[in-house]
Formats: structure tokens, sequence, C-alpha cells
């Protein structure tokens, strides 16, 4: 497919229209394809997204908050073709043809579309760096580095999305804080992965943190779940925001907090109590025995804290 940027677009192109497309074709419904196609959604287009796995939201997300989302999201018009897989795009005057068939293969179709956006995910970017040519070693598509963030040449470092961990700009940000005081103080530089937030910005937004449901079944940890919707939270009503809910995961044994997971038009504000939470290695019953203030949307992490702790929360919808 050949990206001309103006009907056959990148997500760089899909912020440079010049006008609202009537329809618009999102082609991979992982992060980057949910969040532009959510916007021009919302601002009229008839927006459908082609996803060649069975569920939406790209590596990471839990298949319970997928299917949530994706209902979400289908609700406000978004329509969705999963285990597809697009065979091609062919320009025709104003309108461009999508042609598609199942992954699994089977009968082709196609549709017009007035722009089409491709967002099968990105890469990270080593493009002339010159790793090549001062030696600098991979680790199959990654820089390899120590836990200093040192590479095998001892002058040179690396961070951000061409080193293991999440591609997120915040995870690279906290790695050139941690490399700039190492090499100022000689400090050690420490950053766990798992405590790293995810945030899908669409409307309403996902964010998630620590472990999924299948990482626990995959890993054979034994946890507890506990639910709470927005629905039951009072400031949501008021908000008229109460879509959503949040998922908390924790040890079945210790109470360890392993996962929060949180569908909420500002989950993104609301994850971080999480991350600090399981960075300190709290317990799902601290979450719900600190005092959360009233009417706040963080209530319902609390109340979902206390469903995983007590099997019960205060406010139960």
């Amino acid at each position: 497919i050949d990206l001309d940027e103006k009907q056959i677009v990148s997500s760089t192109g899909a912020l440079d229209l010049e006008k609202v497309p009537e329809k618009l074709t999102v082609i991979g419904g992982g992060v980057i394809g949910l969040e532009l196609g959510s916007v021009w959604s919302r601002l009229g287009s008839e927006v459908t997204v082609v996803e060649f796995l069975d569920s939406i939201g790209g590596i990471g997300i839990d298949s319970e908050v997928a299917k949530q989302f994706m209902a979400i999201l289908k609700k406000q018009g978004m329509q969705f073709k999963m285990k597809t897989k697009v065979t091609g795009v062919a320009k025709k005057g104003a309108k461009c043809t999508v042609s598609s068939e199942a992954a699994a293969g089977g009968s082709p179709e196609s549709w017009d579309s007035d722009v089409v956006l491709v967002c099968v995910g990105r890469r990270e970017f080593r493009d002339n760096l010159g790793l090549e040519t001062v030696g600098v070693e991979l680790e199959g598509k990654k820089v390899k580095v120590d836990h200093h963030y040192r590479t095998n040449i001892p002058s040179i470092y690396a961070i951000g999305d061409i080193v293991k961990g999440p591609m997120l700009a915040h995870k690279a940000e906290d790695e050139g804080c941690l490399v700039s005081e190492y090499l100022a103080t000689g400090k050690e530089p420490h950053l766990d992965y798992n405590c790293v937030p995810s945030v899908v910005y669409t409307h309403p937004e996902v964010a998630w943190v620590g472990k999924t449901e299948e990482d626990l079944k995959k890993e054979g940890v034994a946890f507890k779940k506990g639910k709470y919707v927005f629905g039951a939270n009072s400031r949501a009503k008021a908000n008229q925001e109460d879509v959503g809910f949040v998922k908390v995961l924790s040890d079945k044994q210790t109470d360890k907090l392993l996962g929060v997971h949180i569908v909420n038009a500002i989950a993104g504000e609301l994850i971080g109590e999480a991350c600090i939470a399981i960075e300190y290695g709290a317990a799902s019953e601290d979450i719900a025995r600190v005092c959360h203030a009233h009417p706040t949307l963080s209530e319902a992490l609390k109340g979902a804290a206390q469903m995983t702790a007590f099997g019960k929360a205060i406010n139960s919808p």
C-alpha cells in the first residue's frame, strides 16, 4: 500500500487532513489506529476499523478490557471488521477501494472510503545512527544495553524505543533522567517496566499497569479479581461519564497488587495511583482502606480494590 498522505495516510497524514472524511477506513486496531479513528469518528466520520487479530488495543491490553472497550466504541458508531486482512487499496478518483478477506482465508470483500489510514504499528527508529560503523551490538532489533543503559561501547548509552521495554514516551523520559543522573552522580539506575503505565487516548480512555489476567494465567499465578463500574460512582454520574470500570488483580495468597485496568474518560489520570501502589508492593487492601475524597472518580479504584480484597464494596452497584 503506497501512502500519499492525502487519501492513503499514515498517522502523520491523519493529523493534517483538510476536511473531515465522510468515510474513513483504519487498517489496524491497535493503539494509534483506535486513537485517530476515535478522533475522526467524534468529528463526524463514518469509521471502519479493520483488524487482523480477534481483539483490539494491541499488545498488552487485557482481553476482558478489550471486549468491553470495543463494545463502547461500537455504541459510539465505530464499525469493526475483526480477523480480517486487507489485500489492497486502490485509488479511484476522490475515493479509495479497500479490498479484504478473512484472515483465515475466504471470500473477498471490498468497499469505498474517502480516506484510508494505515496504522499497522510503529518500529524503533535506528536510521542513520551509525551503530554498525562504531560496532554497537544489537539484540534482535533492539540495541543491547546493560543495567546502566550502557552499550558494548563504554562511551555510548542508549534509551527509549531502541532498547528493550515498552515503546512509550514516558518510559524513554524516565530512562533519560536515570542515565543523566547516573553519569552525573553515579547513582544506579532502576526502572521496573512492569510499573510503566499504558494509555489509549480515545474517549473514553483505557489505561493499565502491571499484569493482565492472561499474563497471570500463563505464568500460573493464582489471583483474585475485583471490578467496579463507574455507573456506581457519583462523580462519574454527575459528569455524565459513567461508562467503563476499574479492574484490580491481586495475588490470591498474599493480596499483593498485580495489575490495574481502567476504562474511563480520564483513565490516564487515574492510573498513577495504581503505578505507585504496584511500585511499592502494596496490597489491594491497602488501596481499599486508604481514604479517598468524595465525590471523586478515584473512589472507583478504591471500590475495585475493596471488591478484590473483601469481595464487596461500600458503594456497590
